[in-house]
């Protein structure tokens, strides 16, 4: 049987086995694209879904490829933009098989062309790509990116291997983790094969090394990467690291390797501004298959502000939550991910005199008047908008809205909630300055 047949088999099992909700969700995406020793290859669009399936559906999964014409079919996950090259990969010869190491170290999905630019990371970008386009033969060696967790700093470095390899195929572009390099010369020195091991690396035209902050207190990996650095450099080999901090602040690094780092180029990428949030998730929605109004995109760009890593996060959450839960991607299944993504709290940079100050200008009641005793209707309304925003956008404890408007009771707030929910679709002058408060406070969801 073909792989297409085999997996149109396994998935009448499946319909009969899961939800719609799930099948849908988790398996129409999936597609097979060859078998190897006696197991299908399942394209899958990123690896959480090889996650999700793998640890909530592995039994079902299973079972349906085990029921197919008597045969005990296994699966494996493959995550790569050219799935022809996955499906024959196993059948290649070893002869027909590229030498360079790059084949199997480079992520595919990591390019150059759905990397988000903005001016967080511009600089840091352009240089990438100089060094992709003419490897050691700028005065960019070494190129150490840094900057904080989840900003892409690991998206560029990949990107630079798999620009460099489209320019020149045969180029060795050997690409790890320096938890990698390290296991690898603990494993050389435990086999007595250090001389392979420093073949290994010192054979590559680009070395490409994630992480290198993790040398620290390594000093025999650290002396190994010394000599490792030279050879490469005195032969105009590239080499590219990432780090987390700017190489003349790392502590614990032998000097005479930071003296290295420093002589070459270090660019930093910083996390990214409204306008980049926008524009990854965006992007990050339509790798996902998800449809998402521009007003959720913006919400969750407001509110999510730290990483690159946590706004794919929080696509891939509201994904996992709609399906799960067989709930439509509305306003409110939106807010409640955003909220368990930023602690339960929404905007906790905006605080209850930000609202008031807001309230008072549109309203022309003075602050004073707004958190005081009157029971003027005009102040009134001011007041009980500010305590509804303060528990909308804040999400303030009922008890501290209360003390900071003079004192009151925690009932005074609930009955200002709502109070206000209930004229938001009768009064117009109330829903107008909820409205420009809300834009005004950069809340416009």
């Amino acid at each position: 049987m073909s792989h297409n047949q085999i997996w149109t088999e396994a998935l009448s099992y499946l319909k009969a086995q899961l939800p719609g909700h799930a099948l849908s969700a988790w398996f129409e995406p999936v597609e097979p694209i060859g078998l190897s020793d006696n197991k299908i290859l399942l394209e899958v669009p990123n690896q959480f879904f090889a996650e999700w399936i793998e640890s909530h559906y592995e039994k079902e999964l299973e079972s349906s490829l085990n029921s197919i014409g008597g045969m005990d079919y296994g699966f494996k996950f493959v995550i790569n933009s050219n799935p022809s090259k996955i499906a024959t990969d196993s059948a290649t010869t070893p002869q027909q098989r590229p030498k360079a190491l790059h084949q199997n170290n480079i992520n595919k999905l990591y390019r150059f062309d759905n990397f988000i630019e903005g001016g967080n990371n511009e600089f840091a970008k352009n240089a990438a790509l100089s060094v992709a386009n003419n490897p050691g033969e700028n005065g960019f060696n070494p190129l150490i990116i840094y900057g904080g967790v989840g900003l892409g700093k690991t998206h560029i470095m990949h990107a630079i291997g798999n620009r460099a390899v489209e320019l020149n195929n045969s180029l060795n572009v050997v690409i790890v983790t320096s938890e990698k390099f390290t296991l690898d010369f603990v494993n050389g020195l435990r086999k007595n094969k250090t001389i392979e091991f420093a073949q290994k690396y010192r054979k590559a035209d680009v070395l490409l090394i994630d992480d290198i902050q993790f040398f620290r207190g390594k000093e025999q990996t650290q002396e190994q990467f010394f000599h490792t650095f030279n050879a490469l450099h005195q032969a105009g080999k590239q080499i590219v690291m990432t780090a987390d901090k700017y190489p003349g602040e790392m502590k614990g690094l032998q000097d005479r390797l930071l003296s290295r780092f420093e002589s070459g180029l270090s660019v930093d990428v910083q996390p990214p501004n409204f306008e980049v949030r926008v524009a990854i998730l965006l992007e990050k929605a339509e790798q996902n298959g998800l449809t998402l109004d521009y007003d959720i995109i913006e919400f969750i760009a407001r509110h999510v502000k730290n990483n690159v890593r946590d706004l794919e996060g929080t696509i891939i959450r509201i994904l996992a939550k709609s399906s799960l839960m067989n709930k439509e991607i509305d306003h409110s299944l939106v807010r409640e991910v955003v909220q368990e993504r930023t602690g339960g709290r929404l905007n906790s940079d905006i605080s209850m005199e930000d609202i008031i100050q807001k309230v008072s200008n549109i309203s022309s009641i003075s602050e004073d008047e707004i958190v005081g005793k009157s029971r003027k209707s005009e102040i009134s309304d001011a007041r009980q908008v500010s305590m509804y925003l303060s528990r909308e956008i804040i999400g303030t404890s009922l008890n501290n809205i209360g003390l900071f408007f003079g004192g009151r009771d925690h009932t005074t707030v609930i009955h200002a909630v709502n109070t206000i929910t209930n004229k938001i679709e009768s009064d117009t002058r109330i829903k107008n300055m909820l409205s420009v408060v809300k834009q005004e406070l950069g809340y416009s969801f």
